[in-house]
């Protein structure tokens, strides 16, 4: 019975992994010009009726009149807008793909505390159903994020249109991911005190990270010890560290890790991080907000705080972006969620960048994308219609390095099918 249990199961799980007949697109050649669309750059700059012009899959210029060049591939935007690509900023995309009950599509969590040699890049599956859904909806860039108990590893920036992960790869290796303990007791909570536990697994941390920068400070090894050599990049402030961290406890804690061990530190969740604003400003540290449809981490906030908070951390000047961390929609609303923040204190424009130009600044890749300018990757979404309204946002068109992708997606397709078989109009 077992048997026949399995390759029943088998057969289930070969059509939710079979792949689509979508394919990444060539590299771009020649040139591409983008007229007529009113051009949001991500900067906060919005140009009527300007023109993108396109080559070698960079961004050659944004002006406000109409281009003419011959021989040039013309996407005739008008009536519509135009954007930089989304970034995603802390995912497990093509890490995860079918949430519960097939183990074989999983590759996103290590056992173990310590585990900074951990690299998620080479675990991602390119093929991933979740992808196409993600791009129909303006995200073209991606942070994926391995997870685990303490100290899980490092993220890589991929673009969402390739065969691999090798072609995947936008850079590598940005930041080591750490899950803070949570420092926290409730009312109903009885044995031990979890928050002195939490607090020795701190001090064990802080043992880890001494032990290695002593050891990377040795001349000479005679072994070498793989963990800690994962940690150098860190050290030299050539990664980031990005800390898991909500409640006031837990940033209080990561900002200590960052004066103790002068790294360089990113809170990632950050639900009560508008308490602590102007000490995150005054140590240069900003934060990736996940999900803003949420409610509040503590009882007595305001039931409405997860939507004010992007307001409150930009007048506070602190550097910050919105993510999409639901597993119920996988993701693919991470527009929306800026839209939400505009309807509570963003203007439309710097809610559009927290997504943008604020996410690429916190992953290091702001030379490359996240906004509309000379010299930079020709990552860029056009739409019918506000991308940050669900109501009437329409991705038309999508470029990933000048390469018009195809914005097809098995909900598409699934959409067709039966359209098609009860012949609906």
């Amino acid at each position: 019975m077992k048997f026949l249990a399995y390759i029943f199961s088998l057969f289930l799980i070969i059509p939710a992994i079979a792949q689509d007949n979508i394919y990444p697109a060539k590299k771009q050649t020649g040139t591409i010009v983008i007229n007529n669309g009113t051009i949001h750059t991500g900067s906060g700059q919005v140009i009527s009726q300007g023109a993108v012009v396109i080559k070698d899959g960079k961004i050659q210029k944004v002006g406000d009149q109409p281009e003419n060049i011959a021989g040039a591939t013309v996407i005739d935007a008008t009536g519509k807008h135009v954007y930089p690509g989304l970034i995603l900023a802390n995912t497990d995309l093509g890490l995860r793909e079918i949430l519960s009950g097939v183990r074989g599509s999983n590759d996103f969590y290590e056992l173990g505390d310590y585990n900074p040699d951990v690299r998620s890049i080479v675990a991602y599956n390119a093929d991933s159903k979740m992808i196409n859904t993600l791009r129909s909806n303006g995200i073209l860039l991606a942070n994926i994020v391995p997870s685990g108990r303490l100290l899980t590893g490092t993220s890589s920036v991929v673009q969402l249109d390739a065969w691999s992960w090798e072609d995947a790869l936008y850079t590598a290796d940005i930041g080591m991911f750490l899950n803070l303990p949570a420092l926290f007791r409730s009312p109903r909570s009885t044995g031990p005190d979890p928050v002195k536990e939490d607090l020795k697994k701190i001090e064990t941390l802080k043992t880890f990270f001494r032990e290695a920068k002593a050891y990377l400070k040795g001349a000479e090894k005679g072994v070498t010890n793989l963990k800690f050599e994962a940690m150098r990049p860190l050290f030299e402030q050539k990664q980031k560290l990005f800390v898991n961290a909500d409640i006031s406890r837990q940033i209080l804690m990561a900002i200590d890790l960052a004066k103790t061990f002068d790294i360089r530190v990113v809170i990632v969740g950050g639900s009560e991080s508008y308490l602590l604003a102007d000490l995150l400003k005054q140590h240069h540290i900003p934060v990736i907000l996940n999900s803003i449809h949420a409610l509040p981490t503590m009882e007595d906030d305001d039931v409405d705080q997860p939507f004010k908070t992007p307001a409150i951390l930009q007048k506070s000047g602190v550097l910050f972006a919105l993510n999409d961390d639901e597993g119920s929609s996988r993701y693919r609303n991470l527009a929306f969620f800026a839209g939400t923040a505009s309807a509570y204190g963003l203007t439309k424009e710097e809610a559009l960048q927290a997504v943008t130009l604020n996410a690429a600044r916190i992953l290091g890749i702001d030379n490359q994308t996240g906004s509309l300018e000379a010299g930079k990757d020709a990552n860029i979404v056009i739409a019918a219609g506000d991308i940050l309204d669900m109501k009437n946002s329409v991705v038309t068109d999508a470029l990933i390095q000048g390469r018009r992708i195809d914005l097809n997606n098995k909900h598409k397709q699934l959409y067709e099918r039966y359209r098609h078989k009860y012949q609906l109009q």
